[in-house]
């Protein structure tokens, strides 16, 4: 399967019209008709429903279309670090990540980088850690900051200074913000709102010492921001960690901190055997510089 005709595939479902695709890629009709039937006869299975004015995919072809874009974002990705390879230094570099204060000290060294070589550029993407492993190991993201364990036979790592805590976010009118502290007793008739990936680990264990079914979830979220607007409207108590959500001055929220205290490392990661580009060197060097 040839790149171009990735392409022609991709620009199909942009334009959802064979017609319209052709017109932007100066293609005449039967042309690109004629790939892509070739595409779908090469695969041996139906990309596309044709309609009189529209197109819409088939299972295939969803299927085809999410890993056509991750090939295509890949290819751009080593042919900018390809063509930046014998520049002094500059390029992309791309650190997933989970809503945490530790990207703090990643912006940190990110501007101190900046300062010194201005054509490097920072992107941040956000997701849970199923998120960020996947993209890793795609190839789509340089570095990763993860909480917790490390699967060290596919990653290398460097444990970061900072910690993150667990808590609970709440209305500043409810029954328990009278509290200083929160523990797993008080939260076991609650209304609970938790994270995603909370469910999916071992914090809720942890947390909780009890199984699933004994707790009242009403909700779950996958960014935080999300999740405080549930519970600012009374859907319940969300589970999360510290300095995440603004909880000063006039907010209608407030944080209260879990008893026992609950902490969680954080680590930077990247693939074993990773080949690095110029940027990529320089920011790892730049975090271990600022560590030592």
């Amino acid at each position: 399967m040839e790149l171009r005709v990735l392409q022609y595939f991709l620009a199909v479902t942009r334009e959802q019209s064979i017609s319209g695709a052709a017109e932007s890629l100066h293609l005449s009709q039967p042309t690109l008709s004629r790939q892509l039937k070739e595409m779908e006869d090469e695969l041996g299975k139906q990309l596309f429903i044709r309609g009189n004015r529209r197109v819409t995919l088939t299972e295939e072809g969803m299927i085809l279309r999410k890993r056509a874009e991750e090939i295509m974002e890949l290819v751009k990705k080593t042919e900018d670090e390809i063509s930046c390879s014998d520049e002094a230094a500059a390029g992309d570099i791309t650190i997933g990540a989970g809503e945490t204060d530790g990207v703090r000290l990643l912006a940190k060294v990110a501007q101190k980088i900046q300062s010194e070589y201005p054509l490097i550029h920072f992107h941040i993407v956000s997701g849970d850690r199923t998120t960020v492993t996947e993209e890793m190991d795609k190839g789509l993201i340089d570095f990763g900051l993860l909480f917790g364990e490390i699967d060290t036979s596919k990653y290398e790592y460097m444990k970061l200074p900072c910690k993150d805590s667990f808590g609970v976010l709440m209305r500043r009118d409810s029954p328990l913000a009278e509290k200083e502290t929160i523990s797993s007793k008080d939260l076991l008739d609650q209304p609970l709102i938790l994270s995603r990936q909370m469910i999916h680990d071992q914090n809720l264990s942890a947390i909780f010492h009890c199984s699933m079914e004994k707790l009242n979830i009403t909700a779950t979220y996958n960014l935080l921001y999300n999740g405080s607007l549930m519970v600012a409207e009374g859907m319940g108590y969300a589970i999360c960690l510290d300095k995440i959500i603004n909880v000063s001055g006039e907010s209608s929220l407030c944080f209260r901190p879990l008893v026992p205290h609950m902490e969680m490392s954080m680590n930077l990661i990247w693939k074993k055997y990773q080949v690095f580009t110029k940027a990529a060197e320089k920011f790892l060097l730049k975090c271990r510089d600022m560590l030592n």
